[in-house]
């Protein structure tokens, strides 16, 4: 008897929790996987963070916070998007949510009834459409490619807008192609939706401080569209805080009320003693912040080497994040003798298998010539990764 609910039979898994799984199960055992497929910073949390949560706890913040989040942290969070992003909020405006996936599904569950369309552009993160799908709504997926820098274009949005269309999700940095929308991109995007007052649109800016091409620029900055975002950050990239699981939205006043009461129904406030940790976090200077963006930017050199000197792979380079994601389709109909390539799925566990390194199949991410690569790990590493894929690879025939 099959006693599951519809909307989970329908739901498909993370595929890079999936893969995240099956690495460690080999770590433990004893294989030497270098696990390239969870998007999560190697460096441990800055000290004066931690110094924080320690504080916390001896002056008792160990009871349930506040659903919104605790007054200081909306007001780090007001303080950190009028300095570094030029945008003013108030109070009511702001929600404190465990972690930005978290303020992703508040929205999208506010937002989405059935039938209701959802633009996603593709490459995306993999929740998105999994997320659209538990609200019964529709994707409605916008193809990109190389030759856009995997970014829609104003002609792309347009086409794809129908009367049913509620809400368009934009990632910048976008994870998994790091592709990165400039001011005047977004600009002409914001000159498409401000004809169609309706949608709104779910900025996911998790990756802002991760960016190597200058100043970020966000779709609430436009006066028109300001009301229309729902902008999605958090702690978790920019200050290796992952496990604090600590996120936030800033939006309309009337949307964040809603997922107030919605976050207020499943998971109530997020934990005390992170918030206390991300207070900390925001306040803080950006100086070990900057470093562990250079550190990335490094990185992602690195890996641009080694992609462009492994032979069969096309790879755009990326502007932000700490991913690439390149095509390997050419391998696809090749075999080492035991296994043959058919699709990426079968690559990324062909690489997990022969060359002991985990990656992300692009077919969660909505293009299946690609494979995601993490670069949030050490240069030797890094090395010796490529090093091992490179030699895999050199065996498909």
């Amino acid at each position: 008897m099959d006693l599951l609910s519809s909307r989970i039979s329908v739901m498909a898994e993370s595929a890079t929790v999936a893969m995240n799984l099956k690495s460690s199960e080999l770590k433990a055992m004893g294989v030497d996987i270098i696990n390239l497929s969870v998007g999560e910073p190697d460096f441990p949390t800055p000290q004066y963070i931690k110094d924080a949560a320690i504080k916390a706890m001896e002056q008792n913040y160990t009871f349930y916070s506040p659903v919104q989040g605790y007054p200081d942290l909306v007001q780090a969070i007001i303080k950190k998007l009028k300095s570094d992003n030029q945008l003013e909020y108030q109070p009511s405006q702001i929600l404190v949510t465990v972690g930005a996936k978290h303020a992703i599904a508040n929205a999208i569950l506010a937002l989405v009834d059935e039938g209701d369309e959802v633009i996603v552009p593709a490459p995306y993160w993999v929740s998105y459409m999994e997320q659209v799908r538990l609200a019964n709504g529709v994707n409605v997926v916008i193809n990109t490619g190389l030759d856009t820098g995997y970014k829609i274009t104003a002609e792309m949005l347009a086409k794809a807008i129908t009367p049913k269309t509620k809400a368009l999700i934009l990632c910048s940095p976008s994870n998994p192609t790091g592709a990165v929308y400039s001011y005047n991109e977004l600009k002409l995007l914001a000159n498409v939706l401000i004809k169609h007052p309706r949608i709104m649109v779910i900025a996911d800016e998790i990756y802002e401080h991760i960016s190597f091409v200058g100043k970020h620029s966000s779709m609430a900055q436009f006066p028109e569209m300001k009301d229309r975002v729902v902008l999605v950050n958090g702690v978790s990239k920019a200050f290796a805080m992952t496990g604090w699981r600590i996120g936030y939205l800033a939006a309309p006043q009337w949307l964040t009320k809603a997922c107030n009461k919605l976050q207020g129904q499943i998971t109530t406030g997020a934990c005390s003693i992170a918030q206390k940790a991300a207070v900390a976090a925001l306040n803080g200077d950006l100086t070990l912040v900057e470093s562990m963006r250079l550190a990335f930017l490094r990185r992602r050199d690195l890996m641009m080497n080694w992609m462009n000197k492994i032979d069969g792979i096309i790879c755009n380079i990326p502007d932000g994040a700490f991913y690439v994601f390149p095509d390997i389709s050419s391998f696809f109909g090749k075999s080492d003798g035991v296994f043959t390539i058919n699709n990426s799925d079968d690559m990324a566990l062909y690489l997990l298998e022969n060359a002991h390194i985990a990656t992300v199949a692009g077919s969660g991410f909505g293009n299946d010539n690609c494979i995601r690569i993490a670069y949030a790990t050490d240069d030797q590493q890094l090395d010796i990764a490529m090093n091992r894929m490179q030699s895999a690879l050199l065996r498909l025939k």
